[in-house]
């Protein structure tokens, strides 16, 4: 198990150096996203853009979610869920320190990501405020509220078993965001 942890984490790593989006996966972005939403895509870093990209691709592999529905507020949160970065961009060796102190000091981490994005601590309150600055810009770009708060809540722990609507998309949302 924590070798498969370890070697998902590694290819994260060296997709997040090289990875840039296929103009085909961009104009996959252009049909579903608003020309606002698709401003807001195209601000984050082109890692982010195939990352996002990616996860959209699982959520379409995804046997209990038919994109073909057209569940554009899935969609629009697949595509935007790391928006809130945009605020404040980080570099890929500040991911490797969130990974890795996620991974030794997960207590701690949440601690650090409290506050204001400044200090040593900027990257940890990037980590784990972004999600609440995402669904905000998201909201602003006209994404409906389910997908703003698909977006708010895609990394908490989903530990409301029921299922309803909400709580099936933001598992479906957090399970292709961990796979990609």
């Amino acid at each position: 198990m924590i070798f498969k942890r370890i070697s998902h984490r590694v290819r994260q790593f060296w997709n997040a150096l090289y990875a840039r989006p296929a103009r085909s996966d961009l104009e996959v972005a252009f049909s579903i996203l608003t020309p606002e939403q698709m401003t807001l895509f195209l601000q984050l870093q082109p890692s982010e853009q195939a990352h996002s990209l990616s996860v959209l691709k699982r959520l379409a592999q995804d046997k209990h979610t038919n994109l073909e529905d057209k569940n554009r507020d899935l969609m629009v949160a697949a595509l935007l869920h790391d928006v809130g970065k945009t605020l404040h961009p980080i570099h890929v060796w500040e991911r490797v320190l969130i990974v890795l102190s996620k991974a030794l000091f997960r207590g701690r981490v949440r601690q650090w990501g409290s506050g204001e994005p400044a200090g040593w601590r900027r990257v940890f309150v990037i980590a784990e405020r972004h999600p609440e600055w995402g669904a905000r810009l998201a909201a602003q770009a006209g994404a409906s509220r389910l997908a703003a708060e698909l977006i708010r809540q895609h990394q908490n722990q989903n530990t409301d078993k029921s299922v309803d609507m909400f709580n099936g998309l933001l598992h479906r949302l957090q399970a292709a965001d961990q796979d990609s």
